[in-house]
């Protein structure tokens, strides 16, 4: 069998001297890297060199058993390539950004008189004004709470607004000027909106002057009620502006990234400033960093960053990128802008770089501690169910309905990092009976074990461990599942609440050997209870969209040509969506917006579904 260097040396007698991306395949024909290079046949040979200095990569090359590439037409293009090949496939040895959702912005929109004060995630294809990005949902439900004080935007629905007979709920709490009640004109409104702009473009102080003004004015002529609202709405113009800390002169949009790293861990902290306001800060976390430097970890992540999302024009590194060029250059083609990446050494903006390194020392800090925490817990767990090696992913099941009803699975995942919240699922339960909670989880379980029969106790997706909640009963239903498929190198249990229910007391059932009884002094109990709660949270949260989703089906919704409107005079002509399944086309036809070609297409929905 050759070896990783002997593939590579007979690989790259093929390759072009072009730019391009590679790929590393290993013996089940996984990608275990992708790169990318401006010659791509130098770049795949350098694998080959006979002392190869980095450990982590010396590992990768000898696992290669295929090398595949792809030409692109220049270095942008292939770094574009690169970061789309990493995202679809997950390279064991490529730097991950395992969190890439979309970051919420504040939505004012254009196409309506009265426009709506929202938050806005995805692509901002709507017309109107898009104020962020902000860093979480809690910093931009904050600020559009405060938004609603001060300027009184509507947040309700345009269907309340065009309604106008009713003021909805925040104008009596004083958030909401009741555009849906007729209490504002066009014109005022437009004022309230305009200023909310001017706030984001960083002019407060002239509109915190006129509050004052009025304010004044009030007072004077014994308007009390009237000054207390222009104070009310001072105070919280200043609760605005202050939640935007550390607001820099001189930088008007920018990214700020800064780097801090650890023998095992990396944090890159993002700042986020527009129109002089720093709107906040995100951490991302990086685990598989030995043998990389601060720098090259750097350059990996900043493309995967703005895969899916717009980058401003100005960028601060902490660390001086080399590939800076085709960075920007790839940007600018996305974002249709010219796009700057600099490294500060002095003055307003090196004091930004250096207080983000400050946030990525001190939660890189935290992180180390949490992991070290997290570890423990497993190692606890290990000695509690005297497992052979430390658990590396651990499945927890749960089921929830209400008396048979909307019956859904849950599985959880976690793992040494915590939670893997991107391979939770949700099983629809299909052919368990009413109340039958063992046989929902059998069905769920034989599911799950069905999945995993071709699959290897190498495989990361194969579980070391699997919890379910419930006793005896469910347990015995996890041994029939796993008989049924073959399955028996896995590690289950169940747990039990103890006496009377109660937290603490929990007691652990296992196949073939006597129950643990989990007292409050265990280390593993509380490890327990919160991956037990977990997945009880998410099959919770399951069950409520399967029924939520339901309540709010309607047939008529699935019939083409049948929109909002026709459907509302449908059902105003028939009282409900079964009534006008049971119409005959004559009677279907008489009902305005629906023609015969219409009606007969209705009544054939129904009886063809009939």
């Amino acid at each position: 069998m050759k070896t990783g260097k002997e593939i590579i040396k007979d690989t790259v007698r093929t390759i072009p001297n072009k730019p391009g991306v590679y790929r590393m395949l290993d013996k089940n024909k996984n990608i275990i890297y992708v790169g990318k290079a401006k010659n791509l046949s130098k770049r795949v040979k350098s694998y080959a060199s006979k002392n190869i200095e980095n450990k982590r990569i010396e590992k990768m090359v000898n696992l290669i058993h295929e090398v595949e590439f792809t030409t692109t037409d220049s270095e942008e293009n292939a770094l574009l390539l690169e970061v789309n090949l990493i995202k679809l496939h997950k390279p064991k040895y490529n730097i991950l950004m395992r969190d890439d959702k979309s970051f919420p912005y504040i939505f004012i929109s254009t196409d309506h008189d009265f426009p709506r004060l929202e938050k806005h995630r995805g692509a901002r294809k709507r017309p109107g004004n898009y104020y962020g990005p902000f860093p979480n949902a809690g910093a931009i439900n904050r600020t559009i709470k405060t938004i609603q004080k001060a300027f009184l935007l509507r947040t309700c629905s345009d269907k309340e607004v065009e309604a106008g007979n009713k003021p909805c709920f925040n104008y009596h709490l004083k958030r909401c000027s009741g555009p849906c009640g007729g209490k504002i004109s066009k014109e005022e409104y437009g004022k309230l909106v305009n200023d909310v702009k001017k706030i984001f473009k960083g002019d407060s102080k002239q509109i915190k002057s006129q509050f004052a003004k009025k304010m004044e004015v009030a007072s004077k002529n014994q308007k009390y009620e009237e000054a207390a609202y222009y104070r009310d709405r001072i105070k919280s113009l200043s609760n605005l502006t202050n939640s935007f800390s550390i607001n820099p002169k001189n930088l008007i949009d920018a990214d700020v990234f800064s780097i801090s790293k650890n023998e095992k861990y990396a944090c890159i902290q993002v700042f986020f400033f527009r129109s002089r306001k720093n709107l906040g800060n995100k951490p991302f976390f990086i685990n598989n960093i030995k043998g990389l430097n601060e720098l090259e970890i750097l350059e990996s992540f900043i493309p995967q960053f703005y895969r899916n999302r717009p980058s401003p024009k100005l960028i601060l590194t902490s660390s001086r990128i080399n590939e800076k060029e085709i960075i920007q250059n790839l940007l600018a083609s996305q974002n249709k802008i010219k796009v700057k990446i600099l490294t500060p050494s002095r003055g307003e903006k090196k004091e930004i770089i250096d207080h983000a390194i400050e946030n990525s020392r001190d939660a890189l800090k935290k992180y180390t501690r949490d992991m070290l925490s997290k570890k423990i817990n497993l190692q606890n767990l290990q000695k509690t169910l005297q497992l052979n090696q430390i658990p590396q992913r651990i499945e927890v099941f749960d089921n929830s309905h209400i008396q048979g009803s909307f019956s859904t699975g849950a599985m959880i995942v976690s793992g040494a990092e915590g939670f893997i919240k991107n391979q939770y699922r949700k099983f629809n339960i299909k052919e368990a009976k009413t109340n039958d909670d063992f046989g929902m989880m059998y069905e769920v379980l034989h599911r799950r074990f069905l999945r995993l029969k071709n699959k290897s106790k190498n495989d990361e997706d194969f579980p070391d461990l699997i919890i379910i909640d419930g006793g005896k009963g469910q347990l015995s239903m996890a041994d029939k599942a796993m008989k049924k498929t073959n399955i028996s190198n896995i590690k289950v249990i169940s747990i039990s609440k103890g006496e009377n229910r109660n937290d603490g007391n929990e007691i652990i059932h296992t196949l073939g050997k006597e129950s643990i009884v989990l007292r409050k002094s265990d280390p593993s109990l509380f490890f327990l209870q919160r991956l037990r709660d977990e997945a009880h949270r998410f099959a919770i949260g399951s069950h409520r969209q399967k029924r939520d989703k339901n309540i709010h089906f309607n047939p008529l919704d699935e019939i083409p040509g049948i929109g909002s409107k026709r459907k509302k005079d449908l059902l105003n002509a028939f009282g409900s969506a079964k009534s006008v399944s049971k119409a005959k086309i004559k009677e279907l036809s008489e009902v305005d917006g629906i023609s015969k070609n219409l009606a007969q297409n209705i009544y054939n929905w129904f009886n063809e579904l009939n």
